[in-house]
């Protein structure tokens, strides 16, 4: 049987012997012993653990408890979870480590790390009480519930074994400290006590096993008190008895109950008694000592009426002096419940299910004892008053009663099943001897004795009297011989002679003696005395009752005081008739199975049409649903058509409106864009009028300071004209083409730089020009008109200057002829003048020249880059002045053939000049053309530039 991984804490067996529960610390299997396979295994959660696994008594129910104090109950076939114990509030404080059940599985006792117990209730799974053990204890290591015979298996007496090695035995009722075994010097391991619940075998902490008595250590605990009163002999009081004093003095010393002390050695020494060398007669626990004797008790009893409640079921038990044969007890009471008062809850149904539970076990137990009280009718009501009284000692409730039966119930069972017959005689005669008149009347009215004694007997009084009044006549019927009983019966009906004589009716009889009256006990009782002393012998019940006979030790007597062939023949005729009634029950039960049979067929059938119309109803009902459904559906579809196209339009117009809002947001950003081109536009035209402006006020006084510069030289050169002409005339006159040519020379230089002049300042208009043609381009449609008047008046203004340039060159041309043809005779000086000196340079000055040529140039450049074209001219008049100053110098060096090199630089002169011209008219043109087609409006109002 292996499975486990660690050690074994437990090991529980099932009350049949086929199951065992072994339990680990990490798990919990269940084997099957008939096998010795394991059938399953509980595991838990490792940071849970498991405390201890255990089967109930008397049930198929497994207990468990973890280690986190919860506790759950399984079904051991199933092994499903039937409930679980709530929690308790203090069960957090310290760990459930030790249990025990009652026999009857119907408690629960846990104890853990704490000097507190908790009690549990499996029927009601709730926490009944719990217990506090003293200061001392700090844990408890184990629990043992003292079984008892005649408790039923709910123990009342609970073992706790704690850390300091002492057991203590504890009632959970009273939650009174019964005895304790074992001290601090030799503690105590493990206990165990025996199922009898007789002796405690412990194992000591120096390994050697203890066997306890538990009768011997409850001796002490219900051993008799001390008696309350002493009394004097005075037969040993010889001179007080010489004397014969009148009054004798008693003195009454109160004492009180105390337990003798118990020595250490007295509790662990135990000493072993061998059955032979056991004497019976040595237990004398209920034998009244030599100061309370049957005459001193009666003599208190008729002093007080009573005895005392405190010391009453000690008293009886020593005037019946009961044998407490717990043996013999117990042989009766495994036999079980008798199957004559199995159903006996249903004949006396009592409120509380223990006293009934009570009840039929003595019933049950009478009935094993003798044959006859399974078959008397009576015997609940004999034996209730006595099993409500000791209800919590069995064996002393069997034992009184057995005792009253066999004492005080004689003869009762000799005309068995039929009331006894001789002792309602007997009371009938000691009636007719105390009171005539009654009996006649009872005579009268057909009330036999059977009417008015028999239900006082056979319930001992129980119906007519209340429980103080009962125990209070039974302390006088205890103390007195059986025919106390019957005098009592007769004193009764004596004290009730008035109400009994005012009835005439059979059933207020009967009423009567089965109910309470209002009856005065110890009037009764004292009456009772009375007739019994009065009664005669002849009649007197004494003559034909025994006297007191106490039940034998060890075993009790045989019962046989009845009439045995009607008992055996009743015991057949009802065992006859009990099979009977089995075998009828049994064919009605399988008529009514049968029945059943049929009748769950019949039901089967009808409910299997029933279900049929059901099914064809409910399918009837799906169809007209699926109907109404896909109608649902359809308008549904419908309804989502509709709203789908209304998302549709919706979406629709949002994307419109976004679309709107898109292109509204563009139509801002473009009109931002253009009021930003226009700022950016007007800015631009506002520069370049300014810089348009500056221009032409720089090109005015460009033209201002070259007609200054033009006039001055004019000027200078006519004066030095004049010089050299007077000093040319003065001289060496030369021939008059030579002059004629130098004129023309000169003529034709001032006229080229003045030409050059011109075309520079027209280069720069067109530069000018095209600078703001390019900016024309980028403005938009609007402003086109303003531009395009404004590009018509600066090439008016182009057209001005070019009509100037060529008036400018057609003057000077008629000035130079008309100062040729006019001035004939300054041919000679100026001959006179070239071949006198070398001054030709000084009409020409070359700073003059160079600073015009510079300023020209700068004028050039700064107004625009020269294109290719340009550069060519450029290189064109570069290469036609240059050698034109080296003719000059060579003729003013050599003064030969200056003739052949001016004509020939006039030929040049006139040819380039001619190229020139030609070219700035087809220039002219062209930037005319351009500007006219480019910039004329030839698209309609309001387009704008891409």
């Amino acid at each position: 049987m292996r499975g486990h991984d660690s050690a074994i804490t437990s090991i529980s067996v099932h009350g049949s012997g086929r199951y065992a529960v072994t339990t680990s610390s990490e798990t919990a299997q269940l084997w099957d012993l008939d096998t010795f396979q394991r059938k399953r295994k509980l595991n838990v959660r490792q940071s849970v653990g498991i405390q201890k696994v255990f089967f109930l008594p008397l049930s198929n129910t497994i207990l468990s408890c973890f280690k986190d104090n919860s506790i759950f109950a399984w079904e051991s076939d199933t092994l499903t979870c039937k409930y679980q114990l709530p929690p308790a509030e203090s069960a957090a404080t310290f760990q459930y480590k030790a249990f025990a059940v009652t026999r009857d599985g119907r408690m629960l006792a846990a104890g853990g790390k704490s000097n507190n117990l908790h009690v549990w209730c499996l029927c009601s799974r709730r926490l009944l009480r719990v217990l506090q053990m003293p200061p001392r204890v700090r844990g408890v290591r184990q629990l043992e519930f003292l079984p008892d015979n005649f408790d039923g298996g709910c123990s009342q007496v609970l073992g706790v074994l704690s850390q300091d090695g002492i057991m203590r035995f504890i009632n959970i009722q009273t939650c009174k400290l019964v005895f304790d075994v074992g001290s601090h010097d030799d503690s105590i391991v493990t206990s165990s006590v025996s199922p009898s619940g007789r002796h405690i075998a412990s194992i000591m902490e120096d390994g050697s096993i203890n066997l306890y008595s538990v009768q011997a250590l409850t001796k002490v605990v219900n051993k008799p008190p001390p008696p309350l009163v002493k009394v004097v002999d005075l037969t040993k009081d010889s001179a007080a008895s010489k004397a014969g004093a009148a009054s004798e003095k008693v003195s009454i010393v109160a004492g009180r109950t105390c337990r003798p002390w118990k020595s250490k050695q007295d509790v662990v020494k135990m000493k072993y008694l061998q059955p032979d060398d056991w004497d019976p007669s040595a237990n004398k626990e209920n034998e009244l000592p030599s100061v309370l004797s049957r005459p001193r008790l009666h003599a208190i009893l008729k002093g007080f009426g009573e005895y005392p409640a405190k010391y009453r079921m000690f008293i009886w038990r020593s005037l019946l002096q009961l044998p407490e044969n717990h043996a013999a007890f117990s042989s009766l009471t495994d036999k079980g419940t008798h199957p004559q008062y199995s159903l006996l809850h249903q004949d006396y149904p009592l409120k509380s299910t223990k006293l009934l539970r009570v009840l039929q076990r003595m019933l049950s137990t009478m009935a094993h004892w003798s044959a006859i009280f399974g078959e008397t009718k009576y015997l609940p009501l004999l034996a209730f008053p006595f099993v409500k009284l000791f209800q919590n000692n069995q064996l002393i409730c069997f034992e009184v009663l057995a005792t009253v039966i066999t004492n005080w119930c004689q003869h009762w069972f000799e005309y068995f099943p039929n009331p006894p017959i001789n002792i309602l005689a007997m009371v009938e005669n000691v009636l007719a001897h105390h009171d005539k008149e009654l009996l006649q009347h009872f005579v009268k009215y057909d009330v036999t004795s059977q009417v008015y004694a028999w239900p006082l007997l056979e319930t001992l009084f129980s119906e007519v009297l209340t429980r103080e009044e009962w125990l209070k006549l039974f302390d006088n019927v205890f103390s007195n011989p059986p025919a106390f009983l019957l005098m009592a019966l007769v004193s009764y009906i004596l004290c009730s002679r008035s109400p009994l004589l005012h009835c005439s009716q059979k059933d207020d009889f009967e009423y009567f003696f089965h109910h309470r009256n209002n009856l005065d006990i110890s009037a009764m009782i004292k009456e009772a005395y009375h007739v019994m002393d009065s009664t005669p012998a002849q009649i007197h019940p004494q003559n034909l009752l025994k006297e007191f006979v106490p039940l034998t030790k060890g075993q009790y007597p045989v019962f046989n005081k009845y009439p045995k062939f009607i008992v055996d023949y009743q015991g057949l005729e009802r065992e006859r008739i009990r099979q009977e009634e089995l075998e009828y029950l049994r064919e009605r039960q399988i008529s009514h199975e049968m029945e059943a049979e049929a009748q769950r067929r019949r039901m089967d059938d009808e409910n299997w049409y029933q279900q049929q119309e059901l099914l064809r109803g409910a399918e009837h009902r799906r169809r007209q649903l699926l109907t109404e459904e896909e109608q649902r559906l359809l308008q549904q579809r419908q309804r989502l058509a509709a709203v789908k196209r209304e998302l549709k339009l919706k979406e629709l117009q949002l994307l419109e409106a976004a679309r709107r809002r898109f292109m509204k947001y563009q139509q801002d950003q473009r009109k931002m864009d253009l009021r930003c081109l226009d700022d950016e536009i007007e800015s631009k035209m506002c520069l370049r009028e300014r810089e348009a402006a500056a221009a032409v006020q720089e090109v005015e006084t460009r033209q201002l300071a070259l007609e200054a510069r033009r006039r001055f030289y004019e000027q200078q050169s006519a004066k030095e004209l004049e010089s050299e002409r007077r000093e040319v005339r003065g001289e060496a006159g030369l021939e008059e083409p030579m002059i004629w040519r130098l004129m023309e020379t000169e003529a034709e230089l001032r006229d080229k730089k003045l030409l050059e002049e011109s075309l520079a300042e027209a280069d720069r208009l067109c530069a000018e020009t095209e600078c703001k043609l390019q900016a024309l381009r980028k403005a938009d449609g609007e402003q086109q008109g303003t531009q395009c008047a404004d590009v018509a008046t600066l090439a008016e203004s182009v057209r001005e200057q070019e009509r100037q340039l060529c008036g400018v060159s057609k003057d000077l041309e008629s000035r130079k002829w008309a100062e040729v043809s006019s001035r004939p005779s300054q041919l000679q000086t100026e001959r006179r003048k070239l071949l006198a000196s070398a001054s030709v340079q000084e009409v020409l000055p070359e700073d003059i020249l160079e600073d015009g040529e510079s300023d020209h140039s700068d004028g050039l450049h700064d107004l625009r880059p020269c294109s290719p074209d340009e550069d060519s001219a450029r290189g064109d008049k570069e290469a036609w002045s240059k050698p034109q100053n080296v003719c000059l110098n060579d003729v003013s060096s050599s003064g030969s053939s200056a003739h052949f090199s001016l004509d020939r630089g006039r030929e040049n002169l006139e040819s380039k000049e001619r190229a020139l011209m030609s070219e700035v008219r087809a220039l002219r043109h062209k930037l005319a053309s351009q500007a006219v087609r480019r910039y004329q409006p030839s698209h309609p109002a309001g387009a704008q530039w891409v």
